[in-house]
C-alpha cells in the first residue's frame, strides 16, 4: 500500500511541476492543496499524498528548480520555433503589406519592421535612433507595424498615421514623426491640426480613418503580432530576429550586418 502511495505521490508531484511551469505565481502550499484534494481519494489517503509530495518538495528543492527550469527551457524553445515557422508562413504579410508604411531605401537590401504604438514611451524613446539609422544607412526598407495596444487615443493616432499614408505616402514619415515627438495626450483637435499644418486634406483623412479598410489593417497587424508572439512595443524583426522591446543604435547596426553576412555567405 506504501508503494501504491508513494507512486501515486510522484504521479501528482509530476503534474506539480506542470502547474508551477504554467502558473509560476502559485505557491508551495497552493500546489500541494491543489494536487492533494483528488476527490477519488479517501481523506486519509489525501493526508499521506500530500505529506509524501511535502517530504519530497523538503528534501530536494534543486530538483525540484532544475525540473521546473527544463520545462520552462522547453517551453521557450518551442515558442522560438513556432516563431520562426510563422516568420516563413506570414513573410509577405511582415514585409509586403502594402497597408503598412515604409520608409527608407524601398529596395534596401535589408529591411527592418517594428511594431510601435504612438502612446508607448518606450517607442517613443528609440524613435531618435531609428530615425538617425534610416538617415545613414541608405540601403535600409523600414516597414512599419502601427500595433495600437495601449489605450483608444493609441488607435486614434495610428488610423490618422494610416490614413495620412493613404493619402500622401511622402507626408507619413513627417506625420510619424510629429506623433512620436508629441507629448501627453492625443486628440481629434491635436491629430488634425498637425495633419492640416501638413498640407493634408482632413475631410479624406476622417473618412479614411473610419473605413472598413482601417479596422481591417488595424486588426491584422493585431493578428499577425500574436502570431510572432509581440506582445509588447516596441517590437522588431530583422532577418530571422525578433527582438521585443528597446534595441540599442549599436546593436541594431550588429544585427543588420549578421543579415548582410548571412546574405553573402547563402
Amino acid at each position: 500500500m506504501t508503494n501504491l502511495f508513494y507512486n501515486l505521490a510522484t504521479f501528482c508531484f509530476s503534474v506539480a511541476l506542470l502547474v508551477s511551469a504554467s502558473l509560476p505565481k502559485m505557491t508551495q502550499a497552493q500546489t500541494i492543496n491543489a494536487i492533494g484534494n483528488d476527490p477519488s481519494l479517501s481523506a486519509q489517503q489525501r493526508k499521506q499524498v500530500k505529506e509524501i509530495i511535502r517530504e519530497y518538495l523538503q528534501k530536494n528543492p534543486q530538483d525540484i528548480i532544475q525540473s521546473v527550469q527544463t520545462m520552462r527551457d522547453q517551453q521557450k524553445n518551442n515558442a522560438k520555433k513556432l516563431n520562426q515557422k510563422n516568420l516563413v508562413i506570414y513573410k509577405e504579410l511582415i514585409i509586403n503589406d502594402p497597408t503598412s508604411p515604409i520608409a527608407g531605401n524601398p529596395k534596401g537590401d535589408v529591411t527592418i519592421v517594428e511594431f510601435f504604438d504612438y502612446s508607448c514611451g518606450y517607442c517613443k524613446k528609440i524613435f531618435p535612433n531609428l530615425k538617425r539609422l534610416i538617415s545613414e544607412d541608405k540601403n535600409i526598407r523600414f516597414v512599419f507595424k502601427e500595433l495600437p495596444i495601449l489605450s483608444r487615443q493609441s488607435e486614434l493616432a495610428a488610423r490618422a498615421a494610416l490614413a495620412a499614408w493613404r493619402q500622401d505616402k511622402k507626408i507619413y514619415m513627417v506625420i510619424h514623426s510629429e506623433f512620436m515627438n508629441l507629448r501627453g495626450r492625443f486628440s481629434e483637435a491635436r491629430i488634425f491640426r498637425i495633419a492640416k499644418n501638413k498640407g493634408l486634406d482632413l475631410v479624406q483623412l476622417k473618412k479614411d480613418m473610419q473605413s472598413l479598410t482601417m479596422d481591417e489593417t488595424i486588426a491584422q497587424n493585431r493578428q499577425l503580432a500574436q502570431k510572432l508572439n509581440i506582445t509588447g512595443t516596441p517590437g522588431f524583426i530583422i532577418g530571422n530576429n525578433i527582438i521585443p522591446g528597446v534595441v540599442e543604435l549599436e546593436t541594431l547596426k550588429k544585427l543588420i550586418s549578421d543579415v548582410r553576412k548571412a546574405k553573402i555567405a547563402g
